[in-house]
């Protein structure tokens, strides 16, 4: 049976209070298992307006309508509000996730810090905030982590070798190359292990294999332009064939006034044969295959501004 990896970001203080609650609700009515990966210190969404100047920024805020989604108070944390310290004050709904039978896991410490900063740093920066994020975790579930995601698709080599000193057998850091329709460039992108300078990083790499939800909205395909209306039965076009794939959701926008487009790829996916797991079960039925090896390499991607890191188009 092909899957559907769910990993869920979560990157502000709103998502894990009210975000995540709604996706452990929905997922459970559903049968899907997924992975939430959680930002473990203060809420600086507010820093993010920086970004104002980077290409493509502006057209994707207005596509995706970050206010609607994330709310003014969100985007005003670390500017005009005190940061909330989502560690802090969040546990409960973090450790409830985990007893809903969800497999938690780390985003980062300060999602945008880390999404702006993390690219051009170097060790001692990296493993600073790598720890904090670590012993938070620790701290809040008690074990542990298994896994992680980083934000904004953001590393650097410092970054890989760190899991690979924490023990991190599985990650989700990059991104399978898409076209313009969210098709993927490499049809045989999956699993692999990651190169650097003559490193080969122990930890396995999932890379995610679809369009997110604000890639594809307000975007046009095919002479259409995806709304909320169509942009389910999009993704679904791009699941039709059966394969593997890694599906990154936002517990910001999935969990929120984009949950019935949510419910709708679930019962899609349901009827396109697909079961619906978590990034430790998936890594658990590859652990023993060869994998291929691909270098640390950077790509833009549709509907998003600037670089991440990315798996070799071919």
């Amino acid at each position: 049976m092909p899957t559907i990896v769910l990993k869920i970001d979560v990157d502000t203080y709103r998502g894990t209070r009210e975000g995540v609650p709604n996706l452990v609700r929905i997922l459970k009515q559903h049968q899907a298992n997924a992975t939430f990966l959680f930002s473990l210190g203060k809420d600086h969404t507010g820093w993010a307006l920086r970004r104002a100047f980077r290409p493509g920024f502006f057209k994707k805020v207005s596509r995706t309508s970050v206010l609607e989604h994330y709310g003014p108070k969100t985007l005003m944390y670390g500017v005009f509000l005190p940061a909330p310290d989502i560690g802090r004050e969040c546990v409960e709904e973090m450790r409830a996730t985990k007893r809903a039978g969800f497999e938690c896991g780390i985003h980062c410490w300060d999602h945008v810090v880390w999404q702006d900063n993390v690219r051009r740093r170097g060790e001692t920066w990296t493993k600073k905030q790598m720890m904090a994020a670590y012993d938070r975790f620790q701290e809040i579930f008690g074990a542990p982590p298994k896994t992680y995601g980083a934000a904004g698709w953001q590393m650097n080599q410092h970054a890989f070798a760190q899991l690979d000193q924490l023990g991190i057998q599985y990650s989700s850091d990059t991104r399978a190359v898409l076209k313009a329709d969210g098709s993927l460039c490499n049809p045989a992108a999956g699993p692999y292990r990651l190169s650097h300078d003559g490193n080969l990083f122990d930890c396995v790499q999932l890379p995610t294999t679809l369009p997110t939800l604000d890639e594809l909205l307000g975007v046009e395909i095919n002479g259409q332009i995806v709304t909320e209306s169509t942009i389910a039965s999009t993704i679904l076009g791009l699941t039709a064939e059966p394969r593997n794939h890694v599906f990154t959701m936002h517990a910001e926008l999935e969990g929120q006034k984009l949950a019935p487009i949510l419910i709708e790829l679930l019962n899609g996916w349901s009827e396109q044969g697909y079961q619906c797991v978590s990034m430790g079960q998936y890594f658990a039925n590859i652990r023993d295959q060869e994998l291929p090896v691909y270098p640390l390499t950077w790509a833009e991607l549709p509907g998003r501004s600037g670089e991440l890191l990315a798996l070799e188009a071919n």
